[in-house]
């Protein structure tokens, strides 16, 4: 692995650890997301392209990563606490995020009725908007990362972004 190649791949930390808490919400599973990621990056550094993107390499990694470690925990057995799950029904809502520095960062660098905004779209939606909007990663290299057609990446851009705009216009004051 070539220094050069290892500088490039370590400057796009911040944008993974952004995109992987957005995809896992607790700080914790989210470095660890971006450790497995830098982690199978470096060991498949001889097979990375020269040329190509190495960020959008990295965040295919990290949404494949991701994906596969979604699917193990799927098939994982389910206990279930009843008496847990009372208590958490007569407990006051909470985001389920604990407050970190990147958390409070991340909060205050977008408006808080947009952050509600995006927080509120459906994962499918969130993602594909992000990545675009935010990362500005184009509409193929999206398609690639999130192993989804092409079409179905503008799609969901398309409406993650009708659905951002009826949650802020709602919040509108009616001018009578």
């Amino acid at each position: 692995m070539s220094p050069a190649f290892e500088a490039e791949a370590l400057a796009a930390i911040d944008s993974l650890y952004r995109a992987a808490l957005r995809l896992m919400r607790v700080p914790a599973d989210a470095e660890d997301l971006v450790q497995d990621t830098y982690l199978k990056a470096f060991r498949a550094a001889d097979r990375f392209e020269p040329g190509t993107n190495l960020r959008a390499w990295l965040f295919t990694i990290l949404y494949n990563t991701a994906r596969n470690r979604a699917r193990d925990r799927a098939r994982d057995a389910v206990d279930v606490d009843s008496e847990l799950v009372e208590r958490a029904t007569d407990a006051p809502p909470s985001t389920g995020v604990p407050e970190t520095p990147e958390t409070l960062l991340l909060r205050d660098t977008l408006a808080p009725d947009l952050q509600a905004a995006l927080d509120a779209l459906p994962e499918a939606f969130r993602q594909a908007v992000w990545l675009r909007d935010v990362e500005e990663f184009s509409y193929a290299e999206i398609a690639r990362m999130l192993s989804i057609p092409i079409g179905t990446v503008m799609s969901r851009i398309s409406r993650g972004r009708a659905l951002l705009f009826q949650h802020l216009n709602r919040l509108r004051p009616v001018n009578a």
